[in-house]
């Protein structure tokens, strides 16, 4: 396959009579859900993207810069993989982009291996996906990189027990089990254990079964969107609240969304995550400013940041290699980058070519009224 796909390629870019190289131009294909259930994330990333391009500009190294869109439509690797043999074959792309799902970020990633394309993942977060391709960074997050820093966290509060639930799906196995594994390691032990559906979960036997072991802390860990309310009001009616349970999680639980429906209940819940639209620093507020202009007063989220941390990195590698964008080149220029982000400190590991960041330790307290993640520790160099 690889042997085709590559021939196929020169041939394609020999009769089309020039390079992206030859043209001044670099070709960016972005894999992404632009329609679909992921429509709304996948909007966000694309605004991302957008932003970044805005303010920087696109030209890097005398190189102008094309970005070129395809639609996966949601979870679909096969219809992935396709989009990206035609971004390579058919419109001559440099650089393999996206990626909002993990399925479809893996099914790219034996494009970008075979086709021997850069690419960057700008959102999925399952650890594995990095190693599907020697030319592949990430700029999101990985699962075990936010939750086994943060179990390893917990336990050094003097926290000793702890009851676990998590959705029934990849990225909420991985989580819980990065958070258990590191929790144990640290001198923890976990008293209890549940999976919710992916779908439409119904909350509440799963939240009596917490209400009837009593453990001494809960780590939940649902995706985002209906569900984080949907499980802080069961949760509260059945009197489980921060005042009398350490309730742990992963940042969708406590998303400014979710907050909003919480209300006072949420006060006190505890979590981590890579960005945090509310950090006062310089860098993020004109960030945000920007981002909420140029989206209707939207508030930037992991989606965003993720997207433009990725095109950070494309230009940055780009400006280093002089406009090189073959794989080779710009791998070697990425790997072990560093830069300041609105997250916060940001890079790319040297080895693995995986995120190198901070993870915000945040609770919810009570700002003018209403409840907000305010950052009470960090984790620094997290990987």
């Amino acid at each position: 396959m690889r042997k085709t796909l590559t021939a196929v390629c020169a041939l394609t870019l020999s009769l089309l009579g020039g390079s992206a190289m030859a043209q001044d131009t670099v070709k960016i294909g972005i894999i992404n859900a632009y329609s679909g259930q992921f429509a709304d994330p996948g909007a966000q990333l694309d605004a991302g993207i957008k932003l970044y391009m805005q303010q920087h500009g696109d030209e890097v190294a005398g190189k102008k810069i094309e970005i070129i869109r395809k639609d996966v439509g949601g979870i679909a690797p096969d219809v992935a993989k396709r989009l990206a043999e035609e971004l390579v074959v058919r419109d001559g792309v440099d650089i393999l982009a996206g990626a909002l799902l993990t399925p479809n970020a893996l099914a790219m990633g034996d494009v970008s291996a075979e086709a021997e394309k850069f690419m960057v993942v700008m959102n999925a977060t399952t650890p594995v996906i990095i190693t599907k391709s020697p030319y592949m960074i990430r700029t999101s997050a990985t699962a075990s990189q936010i939750n086994g820093n943060f179990g390893a966290w917990v336990a050094k509060q003097g926290v000793k027990q702890v009851y676990t639930m998590v959705t029934d799906y990849g990225p909420g196995i991985g989580s819980g089990a990065a958070f258990e594994e590191a929790f144990k390691a640290a001198g923890g032990e976990v008293v209890g254990q549940d999976r919710t559906p992916v779908v439409n979960p119904d909350f509440a036997p799963f939240v009596q079964r917490i209400a009837e072991a009593k453990p001494e802390a809960l780590y939940v860990w649902v995706p985002g969107g209906t569900q984080p309310p949907a499980l802080g009001k069961a949760l509260a009616e059945r009197g489980i609240t921060a005042k009398n349970t350490k309730i742990y999680g992963q940042g969708e639980l406590t998303d400014d969304a979710a907050l909003e429906a919480m209300g006072e209940t949420a006060a006190g819940i505890i979590t981590a995550y890579h960005y945090n639209v509310h950090r006062d620093d310089p860098l993020n507020n004109e960030f945000v400013k920007a981002y909420r202009d140029a989206n209707d007063g939207r508030d930037p989220d992991i989606y965003s940041i993720g997207a433009y941390d990725g095109m950070a990195a494309i230009y940055k590698a780009l400006e280093a290699t002089g406009g090189d964008a073959s794989a080779a080149a710009l791998i070697k220029a990425a790997k072990g980058m560093t830069w300041d982000s609105p997250r916060g400190p940001m890079g790319i590991d040297a080895e693995t070519g995986d995120v190198v960041q901070t993870i915000w330790i945040r609770e919810v307290q009570m700002v003018d009224g209403k409840p907000q993640n305010v950052i009470i520790d960090q984790i620094d160099n997290a990987r």
